[in-house]
C-alpha cells in the first residue's frame, strides 16, 4: 500500500535548544543519513513554527518543529478486519495476524488495525494493543467516558484476557503460573528491550496446557490468562519457564533475547492468538464476553474449549 504521507512534529525542548535545524534532525532520527536531511531541508519540508528552515537555522525551547515525509510503500500486511461486538460505548474487532495495531517503526502508516477501524469509526480509540504477528480481539472505547472507565478496569485488573498459545516443548505440569518481574535490558539492536529482568515490574500469567505435540520438534497448545500486561508479557514469560513460543525469533529460553540477536519485537514467526476477553460494560455494568476464533494450528481436536475458563 502506497500511504499518503506524513507530518512529523515535536515542540522543542531544551535537549534541542541551541542545535541547528540539521542537527537537531540528525540527532532526533538518526536512522536517516544526513544527506536525507538536507535533500528535506532543500525541498522546504522542514519548517519552525510554520515557517520554511534552512539547515543553519538555531533552534529555541518552545518553538514547533515539523517535517513532511512523501508518501511511501508500505511492507504487506492483511488490511482487514471484522467486528466482534459492538454498541455505543465498546467496538471489539479481530486482529490478523501480520497487521500491526498501530502506527510506527517509519514502516507503517495507514496498514494499521488502527487506520482500518477508523475508516469505519473515526472516534474509535483501542484500549490495548497486540504484537504484529499477534491474532485475536483487540477491544476500542467509542466516547471518552467509555475510554476512562476502561482505563481503571484495565489498571485495577478487572478485566480478564486469555490466550492461546503455541511453546516449544513439554511443560512438565498441566497448569502453572509465571511471575517473573519484566523490565528493560541492553539489547543492541533497538538499545534497550523489555525481557525477564530482577529490577523489572511484577507481571504474572496463569498458564494451564490445552494439549501435548509429538513429532520431531515436540510443541505444546497452552491457554494463558495475562493478570498484568507488560510489554510482549506472554512471550517473555513462556521463555522464562523454558518453553519459549514456537518459531519466536527473539526471546530464548530463561526470558532473554538471543545472544548476539538481530530480532526486533515487530519481527514474526510466533505463534499467539487473543481469544477471549471479558469486562464489565462501562455504561451498563453488564458483564460483555467477547471471543475470536484462532487460526487451526490453535485448536485442539475437542474445540471449542470456551467453557473451561469461565
Amino acid at each position: 500500500m502506497r500511504n499518503r504521507g506524513y507530518e512529523y512534529g515535536e515542540q522543542v525542548d531544551a535537549r534541542g535548544a541551541g542545535r541547528t535545524v540539521l542537527d537537531h534532525l540528525c540527532t532526533r532520527w538518526e536512522r536517516a543519513p544526513e544527506a536525507e536531511w538536507l535533500g528535506r531541508i532543500a525541498a522546504g519540508a522542514v519548517r519552525v513554527d510554520g515557517v520554511v528552515a534552512p539547515a543553519g537555522r538555531v533552534l529555541r525551547a518552545g518553538e514547533r518543529l515539523t517535517w513532511a515525509r512523501p508518501p511511501w510503500d508500505e511492507p504487506d500486511a492483511p488490511v482487514c478486519t471484522a467486528v466482534l461486538h459492538e454498541d455505543a460505548e465498546l467496538l471489539a474487532v479481530a486482529k490478523p495476524r501480520g497487521l500491526p495495531t498501530l502506527p510506527g517503526g517509519g514502516l507503517y502508516l495507514e496498514s494499521t488495525l488502527l487506520a482500518v477501524v477508523r475508516r469505519r469509526d473515526p472516534g474509535a480509540v483501542p484500549v490495548h494493543r497486540l504484537g504484529r504477528d499477534t491474532s485475536g480481539v483487540v477491544l476500542f472505547t467509542r466516547t471518552a467516558a467509555a475510554g476512562a472507565a476502561v482505563q481503571a478496569a484495565m489498571r485495577e485488573r478487572r478485566i480478564r484476557k486469555v490466550y492461546l498459545a503455541l511453546c516449544a516443548g513439554h511443560p512438565a505440569r498441566d497448569a502453572f503460573d509465571v511471575d517473573a518481574p519484566i523490565g528493560e535490558v541492553p539489547y543492541a539492536p533497538t538499545g534497550t528491550l523489555h525481557a525477564a529482568a530482577p529490577g523489572g515490574r511484577p507481571s504474572r500469567s496463569r498458564v494451564r496446557v490445552l494439549e501435548r505435540r509429538g513429532g520431531d520438534a515436540p510443541s505444546s497448545l497452552l491457554e494463558v490468562e495475562i493478570e498484568t500486561g507488560r510489554p510482549h508479557q506472554i512471550r517473555i514469560h513462556l521463555a522464562f519457564a523454558g518453553h519459549p513460543l514456537v518459531g519466536d525469533p527473539l526471546y530464548a529460553p530463561g526470558g532473554l533475547p538471543f545472544p548476539g540477536g538481530h530480532a526486533v519485537p515487530g519481527d514474526p514467526g510466533y505463534r499467539l492468538h487473543a481469544w477471549w476477553l471479558a469486562l464489565d460494560h462501562p455504561r451498563t455494568g453488564a458483564r460483555v464476553e467477547v471471543a475470536c476464533a484462532p487460526p487451526p494450528v490453535l485448536r485442539t481436536d475437542q474445540w471449542p474449549i470456551m467453557g473451561a475458563i469461565r
